[in-house]
């Protein structure tokens, strides 16, 4: 060591220090403050600098995250605290049992004991120890005793710090935490393991325990999993705290990631309502939960009421309704959407999956009946997480009855009869009659009619089909000639809902360019891209005429949707439509798409809580006209939250990270201030 130049070591350590706190940006507090090439330009230099100098190499460098030869098997690590399990409970009787427990045990009222609460992740449980602040040892639960060593699988996760951060480091901690992987992360794992033609995980859950314990850690590395701690279970006496979430609020400055969703709580009433929301929260969340985890939060309480057998007196994990259920699948039904795609859809017997009876269940597409292997009449698991519908995860074909027959996908749209497509490079079949397909039209008028659309108030589901059956409308133009004397000819519909109904054709007459934009229903643009189109252009013309390049020119318009644009326009039928829906009085005020000031150009802003003034889709809709995104979540990028009653934990969230917050009075004074630049 001596023989090298000091200024190299020098070098060495400022990059690894550079490298650690890019990490911890990123990955902990989601606020990046290197670009990809700059970080990618430092870690080359370290890589060289240590292949040229391994003596330099120490276990805590970001460069050995990824590269460590296949291990032959998993050594045993005995845990020197036991990872124990927590008593379960499954509704709010027994969760109120435990608080009696505690009021009985600790001679005191629990209306005044703090608990910690935070989602149980539905994960691997893993612990971490640190030694001088640099990770040494790393290990799955196995029987709560002795567990599998899988360090160098462990040091591929970026959001595992390899050396602890800060000044105060304790000598020894031993860190406990649960690695998973996102619904994000899971589908895109899945979704190239269809294109390679490999097989696909079950859950989220167990691609997560499959690639811990992959023996190539450079396989593991490729895999999207997270680290989420939840515990401290031990640590030496230099950073003692007295409770529980100021633990965790420790290991957040050491550069662990916490669940955003941890919570303080006093008193039976408020543990209630913290499951009950968290509850509701779970399927809008981009990960697994299973339930609850509730602690007492004062570490002395905890070290007073202590352990049984198996597990921690002064916790209890409060158990949801499980996600996955088995079932029989009865038959197969072929929907087609609006942009033609049909989807095969299992008719299953109901079942109760995670609180909600289940009986339809997605099978993806075609590709996907053939990798399951699933047969109707067959056997099997279904699951419903994230905001989605239920899906078809595995088959149990041990239990496949004698009669079960093979699914047949149609070579001919079942609604139209249309000779089905499959463009190569797709998994998807489509009907390419467009609005000649019944089906199609049904869809395609549904979604202009949304309120994110053209907003026709009155224009229900059922009410679309019986317009569509009854040939009154096929294109969205035809909507504009209904009259009230042929609407009460319908089945419960009566002169008030068929004046009502005219009434809000007339209003939706008078639209924005974004909107209309967004009404006409092509493939991939959403509402954020068809407010940049409508910027972009100026003119519905100008939009039309417009070559692949020069789509691809607009923000967020990338080749592939840029290509569904000028495919839409360029089939005759849609153009005629366009035509037709003009003729028949659709307007918007061009000029002032062309005009408009756009100083919130970068900027992302959320809504939440109740506006009294306008709807949130309102001040959506002007907020994207000033050039801003609007988002459904709060980070550190968030420019400004507008909170108005009711407001929960965005607000909250906005608050703890220090982000703008507006009420609603301040909010319209400077859209009036911006909109009259």
């Amino acid at each position: 060591m001596s023989q090298i130049d000091p200024h190299l070591v020098d070098e060495v350590a400022r990059l690894r220090r550079e490298l650690d706190d890019a990490n911890y940006r990123y990955y902990i507090l989601d606020d990046p403050q290197l670009t990809d090439i700059d970080y990618d330009k430092r870690l080359r230099r370290l890589q060289a600098l240590e292949a040229d100098h391994p003596e330099l190499i120490t276990s805590d460098s970001p460069t050995q995250r990824i590269g460590a030869s296949p291990a032959e098997g998993f050594p045993e690590v005995r845990h020197a605290v036991p990872m124990l399990s927590l008593d379960n409970a499954f509704d709010e009787s027994e969760i109120a049992a435990f608080v009696k427990r505690l009021n009985e045990r600790l001679e005191r009222s629990v209306d005044d004991l703090a608990f910690c609460c935070e989602p149980k992740l539905d994960g691997l449980a893993v612990s971490l120890v640190y030694e001088q602040g640099r990770l040494v040892s790393g290990a799955t639960r196995g029987d709560g005793r002795t567990g599998e060593g899988i360090t160098a699988n462990l040091k591929t996760l970026n959001t595992i710090p390899l050396r602890l951060r800060g000044d105060s480091v304790p000598a020894l901690i031993e860190v406990r935490g649960e690695v998973y992987m996102s619904h994000s992360g899971f589908e895109a794992l899945n979704e190239a393991a269809r294109q390679d033609g490999r097989k696909v995980f079950a859950n989220p859950r167990n691609a997560a325990a499959g690639s811990l314990r992959q023996l190539d850690p450079r396989i593991t590395a490729q895999r999207p999993l997270e680290f989420c701690a939840y515990q401290v279970a031990r640590i030496d006496d230099t950073l003692v705290a007295d409770s529980h979430s100021a633990q965790m609020a420790g290991l957040r400055e050491l550069g662990f990631r916490t669940n955003p969703e941890l919570a303080v709580v006093q008193g039976t009433a408020a543990l209630l309502d913290y499951c009950r929301h968290l509850g509701e929260k779970r399927e809008y969340l981009d990960y697994d939960i299973d339930g609850a985890v509730i602690k007492v939060d004062d570490l002395r309480l905890q070290r007073e009421l202590g352990f049984v057998a198996r597990a921690p007196r002064w916790a209890v994990a409060f158990k949801f309704p499980a996600q996955e259920q088995t079932t029989r699948l009865n038959d197969v039904e072929f929907q087609v959407g609006r942009t033609g795609a049909i989807t095969p859809v299992a008719r299953l017997d109901p079942v109760n999956v995670a609180g909600a009876m289940v009986s339809n269940a997605t099978l993806h597409n075609q590709d996907e009946i053939a990798r399951l292997g699933v047969m109707i009449g067959d056997c099997v698991v279904i699951r419903r997480a994230g905001d989605v519908i239920p899906q078809v995860v595995r088959v149990l074909e041990a239990q496949r009855p004698a009669d079960a027959r093979p699914i047949e996908f149609p070579t001919h749209c079942p609604v139209c009869g249309s000779e089905v497509e499959r463009t190569e490079g797709e998994a998807v079949v489509r009907c390419p009659a467009g609005l000649f397909c019944a089906a199609q039209r049904k869809e395609a008028i549904k979604h202009f009619a949304s309120r994110r659309a053209l907003d026709i108030d009155g224009l229900g589901i059922k009410l679309i089909d019986q317009l569509v059956d009854r040939e009154w409308v096929k294109t969205p133009a035809d909507l504009f000639h209904l009259q009230a004397e042929s609407l009460i000819e319908l089945p419960r519909f009566g002169r008030k809902s068929a004046d009502n109904l005219i009434a809000a054709l007339e209003k939706a007459r008078h639209t924005t360019l974004p909107r209309f934009i967004y009404a006409l229903g092509i493939r991939e643009v959403g509402e954020a891209t068809a407010a940049n189109l409508a910027r972009h252009f100026g003119t519905l013309q100008a939009l039309m005429d417009a070559d692949q390049a020069v789509l691809e020119s607009v923000e967020d318009v990338g080749p592939v949707v840029a290509a569904h644009i000028h495919a839409f326009f360029e089939e005759g039928h849609n153009r005629d439509t366009v035509a037709q829906l003009i003729e028949a009085g659709v307007v918007w005020d061009e000029a002032e798409v062309i005009a408009r000031p756009q100083p919130l150009v970068g900027q992302t802003w959320v809504l939440t809580g109740t506006l009294e003034n306008m709807t949130r889709d309102e001040g959506k809709a002007r907020l994207q006209a000033l050039g801003a995104k609007v988002s459904g979540s709060v980070s550190k990028k968030t420019a400004a939250v507008v909170a108005g009653p009711g407001a929960g934990s965005k607000l909250a969230k906005a608050q703890e990270l220090g982000v703008d917050v507006l009420d609603e009075d301040t909010f319209l004074a400077r859209l009036a201030e911006w909109e009259s630049e």
